[in-house]
């Protein structure tokens, strides 16, 4: 399933709200079941949706509070629609003065993606500039899908891409 930009049709809430119910049902309905709660429903969407947050708040009994605030606290979750695949770019100390700022140039203008968009229209690709990967002796750096790329230029960048669409060509 494709998330779209915008809120889930009434068409297909029965069926969201069947699919959360069974989360649930397999975690356990507890406050202490709710990070992994979470994170399924993170997998099986690529983000939270406000409704199905409230959902999760009442099905466990929570404040949705509760709820939305562990939602933004932890970086692993979003409440915006991620696309199929996430490019991370380091803006760390390292990555930074080894200008990585041409990196996000370039993959904002591979990517079509204007000012202040980080989804690409096709739901494919999301860019996410982050403080951190963790591989400041690879800088400038970016994770693509999971994997970490080194030493990266703009070019390199583009490469990758590249190279991850054709291999998903071919998997079709």
């Amino acid at each position: 399933m494709v998330p779209t930009k915008t809120a889930m049709d009434i068409g297909s809430r029965a069926r969201h709200f069947d699919k959360i119910q069974s989360i649930i049902e397999e975690y356990g309905a507890t406050e202490s079941a709710l990070i992994p709660i979470l994170q399924k429903v993170q997998a099986e969407y690529r983000y939270l949706p406000e409704e199905i947050l409230t959902f999760v708040a009442t099905a466990l009994q929570l404040p949705p509070a509760t709820v939305y605030g562990v939602a933004t606290f932890y970086a692993q979750f979003s409440l915006e629609p991620k696309g199929k695949y996430v490019v991370r770019v380091c803006d760390g100390t390292a990555c930074h003065v080894r200008k990585n700022a041409a990196l996000i140039a370039a993959l904002k203008k591979r990517l079509g993606l204007a000012d202040g968009e980080t989804t690409t229209e096709d739901m494919r690709f999301t860019l996410e500039i982050v403080s951190c990967i963790g591989a400041c002796a690879l800088a400038p750096a970016i994770v693509i899908d999971g994997k970490v790329h080194g030493q990266m230029t703009a070019e390199k960048a583009i490469k990758a891409l590249d190279e991850l669409e054709a291999a998903e060509k071919e998997e079709k």
